[in-house]
């Protein structure tokens, strides 16, 4: 009888196993896209100062490979986007229970795309998970050439989704450290092919480059701005400073 129990239960309990993963299986997008809508940092300006200081306090780069690695972190902080992979569930996962290791540094707006996101540092995967990345060590707002890499999602409405389907020449693109909001408006939107990497590449005049896959993850499109202000978040306007204060982000 108690053999007999003890394998009832083992039956029951395997099946419970085969029922969940069954589930994860059918609802695996949905079980991601609920994972990335569910990171919702609270952004402070003191926090973003943090992270820049603790990666220029201990950034080393490699020879072999352009990656940065800080002493509180034993995950890597890379800029290395030939190593940036399609995001399946369980980097959402991992990416989502350690979202701590996120480095933010701001936020990004596109408010008539419908896009809001965290600024990371870097395009490793977890940070490209739950954010939008930075693609150069160098970068700062509202100087060269500040470029960001976002994945594009089957879901319009998830990460750099709103760009691909709503992003439109004219509309007006915000950053924000905490302190200012740097506004920039899009000036091309066109499909590049992966190899044109020195898209990202530092420039003289003010500009943001926004880049994600195509629908065939082959080649990318890539959305660029021209810089026009920087104004103080206090002297923003009431919506932007609730945006920026209370974020929604996709």
């Amino acid at each position: 009888m108690k053999l007999n129990k003890f394998v009832n239960i083992i039956i029951g309990l395997g099946l419970v196993i085969l029922l969940v993963i069954a589930l994860l299986l059918i609802f695996n997008r949905q079980v991601k896209n609920q994972l990335i809508k569910s990171y919702q940092p609270e952004i402070s300006r003191k926090m973003i100062i943090q992270n820049e200081k603790l990666i220029n306090q201990n950034k080393h780069m490699s020879n072999k490979s352009n990656a940065m690695t800080t002493n509180q972190s034993s995950k890597e902080i890379s800029f290395d986007f030939d190593k940036v992979q399609d995001l399946d569930l369980q980097t959402a996962v991992s990416a989502r229970i350690h979202a701590s290791n996120v480095r933010v540094v701001g936020q990004i707006i596109v408010p008539q795309a419908g896009l809001h996101l965290p600024i990371g540092i870097g395009v490793a995967n977890p940070t490209l998970a739950l954010a939008a990345g930075t693609m150069r060590a160098d970068q700062k707002m509202g100087q060269g050439n500040y470029s960001l890499a976002g994945h594009h999602m089957l879901d319009h409405n998830i990460l750099f989704g709103p760009l691909y389907y709503r992003a439109k020449v004219g509309q007006p693109i915000y950053l924000t450290d905490m302190k200012y909001v740097y506004k920039y408006v899009i000036s091309q939107k066109k499909f590049i092919s992966a190899y044109q990497t020195s898209v990202i590449n530092q420039t003289k005049k003010p500009i943001i480059t926004l880049i994600t896959c195509d629908k065939t993850g082959v080649n990318r499109l890539m959305i660029r701005g021209k810089y026009q202000a920087r104004i103080l978040l206090k002297n923003t306007s009431k919506t932007l400073r609730q945006a920026v204060n209370n974020p929604q982000y996709n």
